[in-house]
Parts: structure tokens; sequence; C-alpha cells
């Protein structure tokens, strides 16, 4: 393998891997790239189908590529709630148990959110984060109960609900810890 120091006309240097394979040079960076971005489109919720399109390639480079780095099989799991007050304590459990995906909200950063955005940006904050969650093999929603039947008719999937208060929740309320590790342990075991 030949390395190459590329110096770029912006004055900029560049640390790129060239390999020859016969009379072709292959760049090492560019296949780093590619596969970042594939990756990056799949975690987005988009299908092998609809990342293939996207990119020019065969769907089935996108599932060899999936398999080979592939870490672990079973559910993958993503756990959202607001407003919630002990939000520190539920991410360190949630890391600690192997959640894959978590979001958590005071009623302060709600609003924060809502508030920060114009119409459209909020529009499309609101469709990225349902097409993520989407991507997850069960989700989790903290949350009233009307928030919790509003999402699992979004994400048209099983969702399990903690309901924490009737909507609308105007304050921060408290989430057992041990529920919900009771739940993620369910989930994880195949219990659901």
């Amino acid at each position: 393998m030949v390395k190459l120091l590329i110096v770029a006309i912006t004055g900029g240097v560049e640390d790129m891997d060239l390999i020859r394979i016969g009379d072709k040079v292959i760049s090492r960076h560019k296949i780093d790239n590619f596969i970042t971005e594939i990756l990056e489109l799949r975690s987005m919720g988009l299908s092998q189908t609809d990342v293939a399109a996207r990119l020019g390639i065969d769907r089935t480079l996108v599932s060899r590529l999936e398999n080979l780095g592939e870490v672990r099989k079973g559910k993958s799991v993503a756990v959202i709630g607001f407003p919630i007050a002990n939000r520190d304590e539920l991410y360190a459990l949630m890391r600690d148990e192997g959640v894959d995906y978590a979001l958590l909200m005071s009623e302060a950063e709600r609003w924060d959110f809502v508030k920060q955005k114009s119409g459209i940006e909020l529009f499309n904050s609101i469709m990225e984060l349902i097409a993520l969650v989407h991507s997850y093999d069960q989700v989790v929603v903290i949350g009233s109960g009307k928030r919790i039947k509003i999402l699992r008719a979004t994400l048209d999937k099983e969702v399990i609900g903690l309901e924490i208060g009737d909507s609308p929740i105007q304050e921060d309320k408290y989430v057992d810890p041990a529920e919900l590790a009771a739940v993620i342990r369910a989930i994880k075991g195949g219990k659901v």
C-alpha cells in the first residue's frame, strides 16, 4: 500500500491511502467516505433499497456491508419521553442497559425545541425524528396516554408506553428507573 500526502490548492493537507491493484489505483479515503454515507443514510431510517437508489449502487452491497459490520443481532431499542424530571438518572440507566437511542426532554427543553425553530424547521425536525425512531425494532414512549397513542399510530409498530400523566402534562414528571429498567430488560430478553 502506498501512502501519499496530498496538499490541496487551499493549502490544506489530506492524508490519503492509495492501493494499487493491477493497473488500478484505489482510494481508501473515497471508499471510507462512501461507506460512511451509506451507514448515515441507513441510520436516518432509509431502507436499503432507498439508499441504493440514492447512491446509484446495488441494494445487495448495502446489505453485505451491514452484515460485515454487524456487532449484535436482536432488538434495537429507542426510548423517547417528555417531560421528564430525572433525565440524567434515566440516561445513565439506559446507557448501562444498552439502549440504542434515547431522547428525553424536560418541559423547558420541549418548549425550547419548539420555539427555536420556524414552522418548516419544526416540521422537518419532527419528521426526521419519526424516521429515526421508526428504524428501531422496539420503541418505548414515556409521556401522556394521548402522546403514546399518537406515536403508536404514527410509527405503525409495537410501542410500549409508560404513562406518566394526563395530557397536557405541563410539569416535569419523575419516572421510576426500576420500572424503565424492567421494560428494557423484558424487550432485550424477548418477553414483551
